[in-house]
């Protein structure tokens, strides 16, 4: 079914009512109104996605409306201009003031169809082009093997066909926009425009108008919602939201419509939202900070992304994936990490997570000069940053024995020696009688695997 609004406007009552008709029967939702002033109210109410719009009406042209819909925003429908008394002159003017095409009547079925058809396609591109634009990490989909991240595709799986709104929650850099865009492109809505809006981003003051618009006279600044209309809307860091926006956001949740600021004409919407947050909502419910109806309407389905720290596993995966990836998109020469600079990056404690290790080996891929990046130029690029796992990460690592031998032992012996060195603080006489092994030889061994006792110590 398809779920486009066509708003025909045109002043001859038969017009109006052969081209809807013809565009139901297609699965069009269409609206009409006969005259400019009807005209206007429904262009700002409903935000077609399509408007068919005749030049010669009663109280005002069509070449007027559409001078006027044209400057309210880069992100407005196509508009197809209709007349029965066309001249090139007129079609000309209409199509350099922004009209997508122009329809002489008598319509033909045919042509008219092939024209709504086209004008939609065009729109659609133009919205996919915009956000991918404004995407700074278009991925969309969970790498890794591991029973967290398995969990964590079949959670998308299951609720992506639906239309309940969902928070996705995690740490800071965890992947919570890889969630939200997995969930739209498994949706019913994929089609659809994405919209992306950053609240942490914008201040207070601004994000209002940034969720519903401005509206002043004639002159109209569409929100994200409007852009959103059919499709998905992510309100990221909604815990940063002040008590008043939280109010406002409600009111047009519940009713599924709202006014732009500075506006008397309701604008509806048909959205499905996601939100995301790295906070704990349901302390600042308890302590008034945010509001309980908001967070129990927002948080229908919740789903939580794991830390890094807790599939470590993936690393190898991760590492994989954005390597080939940064290299393709940025045209870069082959480099690729030895199984030894992998194993040391295994061992990471990541507070920033999947965007930390990420942006490490953007870095990396960067400076490198030789084809093969080993342990040793990682861990000198990874510098005073380098420091080992904690004792509580590595109990949690789930040993990886999908690799030779020769690996798994030296990820075994890391692990250990990271153990122990975290429970004598780096010390390295204390240290040599837990392990039973003599001064110079523990030096030599540690070396080799990449482990530097003084960021222990330093760390302490």
């Amino acid at each position: 079914m398809n779920n486009q609004t066509v708003l025909v406007v045109d002043d001859e009552p038969d017009i109006r009512g052969i081209v809807s008709e013809i565009l139901e029967d297609e699965g069009y939702k269409v609206d009409s109104a006969g005259d400019g002033s009807e005209a206007r109210e429904k262009f700002n109410r409903l935000s077609p996605d399509l408007v068919l719009l005749d030049i010669w009406m009663p109280d005002t042209d069509g070449i007027t409306l559409l001078t006027e819909w044209c400057a309210q925003s880069s992100n407005r429908p196509p508009v197809i201009m209709i007349s029965g008394h066309g001249t090139v002159e007129t079609a000309v003017d209409a199509l350099r003031l922004g009209a997508y095409d122009f329809l002489e009547k008598p319509l033909s079925t045919a042509k008219l169809l092939v024209t709504v058809e086209r004008a939609l396609e065009s729109r659609q591109l133009f919205a996919e082009n915009t956000q991918l634009r404004r995407q700074l990490e278009p991925v969309a989909e969970l790498v890794g093997h591991s029973p967290n991240i398995q969990e964590l595709k079949q959670q998308i799986d299951q609720i992506a066909p639906g239309e309940s709104w969902v928070l996705v929650r995690g740490e800071p850099g965890s992947g919570k926009g890889v969630v939200v865009r997995a969930l739209h492109r498994a949706s019913r809505r994929k089609e659809q425009a994405f919209i992306e809006v950053n609240l942490a981003s914008i201040p207070g003051e601004n994000i209002a108008i940034e969720l519903f618009g401005y509206e002043d006279g004639d002159s109209i600044q569409t929100g994200r919602f409007e852009q959103a209309h059919g499709g998905t809307l992510v309100l990221d860091e909604i815990g940063d939201l002040d008590l008043e926006i939280q109010a406002k956001l409600l009111s047009a949740l519940e009713e599924r419509r709202f006014y732009r600021i500075g506006g008397r004409t309701r604008v509806e919407f048909d959205v499905r939202i996601f939100s995301t947050s790295n906070q704990d909502i349901e302390s600042k419910t308890r302590q008034g900070t945010f509001r309980e109806d908001l967070f129990y309407r927002l948080n229908a389905v919740p789903i939580d992304v794991p830390a890094l720290r807790n599939h470590r596993e993936d690393i190898p995966d991760l590492i994989s994936y954005y390597t080939n990836q940064i290299l393709e998109s940025e045209n870069l020469s082959f480099h690729r990490f030895s199984t030894a600079a992998v194993n040391y990056l295994r061992n990471r404690p990541w507070p920033g997570n999947i965007r930390e290790l990420r942006n490490f080996i953007h870095r990396m891929l960067i400076t490198s000069n030789t084809e093969e990046i080993d342990a040793d130029e990682t861990r000198e690029t990874m510098g005073s940053a380098a420091t080992p796992v904690s004792t509580d990460m590595v109990a949690q690592v789930v040993p990886d024995f999908d690799q030779p031998l020769r690996e798994a032992r030296e990820q075994f012996e890391r692990d250990y020696f990271n153990y122990h060195l975290v429970k004598t603080n780096g010390n390295m006489t204390a240290l040599a009688q837990r392990c039973s092994m003599e001064r110079t030889h523990l030096y030599r061994k540690l070396k080799g695997l990449g482990i530097n006792p003084k960021s222990v110590k330093n760390r302490a």
